[in-house]
């Protein structure tokens, strides 16, 4: 399979600890709801997903920190998840941490790395 590069967003759209950005990723020919964020001065991608019940962790578009910004919430179940590893930290997530997604920053831009024949989304 041959990787291929997808633009995200501009690198400077995310702040640390602020609002993610949203956008789809196609995964065995669905259309996935997924997210990138800043933390600790890297960016780290994600399915759009609590690992609880299969919901939206953002609460408002964009809105998956907590108030103390230091971990992703499940706006539904709050459930809290380390933003470096998508771990589960606490909550109804009982183990179950984020499906991670291979995401890169370089050039001023932020980009999903993808397999050919997934993606498109």
């Amino acid at each position: 399979m041959v990787a291929r590069q997808r633009l995200i967003c501009r690198a400077a759209e995310l702040d640390e600890g602020g609002l993610g950005m949203r956008f789809e990723v196609e995964l065995q020919g669905q259309a996935q709801a997924a997210f990138v964020v800043r933390h600790g001065g890297r960016v780290y991608g994600y399915l759009n997903r609590c690992g609880h019940i299969p919901v939206e962790l953002d609460w408002q578009p964009g809105a998956f920190f907590d108030h103390s910004r230091l971990y992703l919430l499940c706006s539904t179940h709050g459930a809290l998840y380390d933003p470096a590893t998508g771990a589960c930290v606490g909550g109804r997530c009982n183990g179950r941490g984020l499906t991670p997604l291979a995401v890169e920053e370089r050039a001023g831009g932020v980009y999903l790395m993808e397999e050919d024949g997934q993606g498109d989304g």
